[in-house]
């Protein structure tokens, strides 16, 4: 059974930047002459297959959806579960996405799309 997507505004806002990003990254690849794809394009549609597949079966094994204990539930009351799926694996700051059940039956709620907390890179990090 197919899920419905509710987005939150930070999720929103996060797909539509990648999607910008990839959007100006093809242009620049096409205006160059180049056959290849960029990273940001890249990434964005790795972020738009998983979303298609956690829709069809929130259990896709190439998702490897598990619980996530660091977010609290948008709907539910304390004890509902957050889950996390790979967007990407063997990456650094490879990207996931959060989401939950609901609020409503044969709903999901994409919570955040991001790059991993423990493995992202950041300015002060050292080699």
């Amino acid at each position: 059974m197919p899920f419905r997507a509710r987005w939150t505004g930070e999720a929103t806002a996060t797909f539509e930047e990648l999607q910008a990003a990839a959007v100006r990254a093809a242009r620049n690849r096409a205006g160059r002459g180049k056959r290849k794809s960029s990273k940001a394009e890249g990434l964005f549609e790795q972020v738009e297959k998983c979303v298609r597949l956690l829709l069809e079966d929130p259990r896709h094994p190439g998702l490897q959806t598990h619980e996530f204990t660091s977010i609290d539930h948008s709907y539910e009351s304390k004890g509902a579960k957050v889950f996390e799926a790979y967007v990407q694996n063997r990456t650094p700051g490879a990207y996931r996405l959060f989401w939950c059940y609901g609020p409503a039956k044969g709903e999901l709620t994409i919570i955040a799309i991001t790059p991993h907390p423990c493995c992202g890179s950041s300015p002060n990090s050292r080699p």
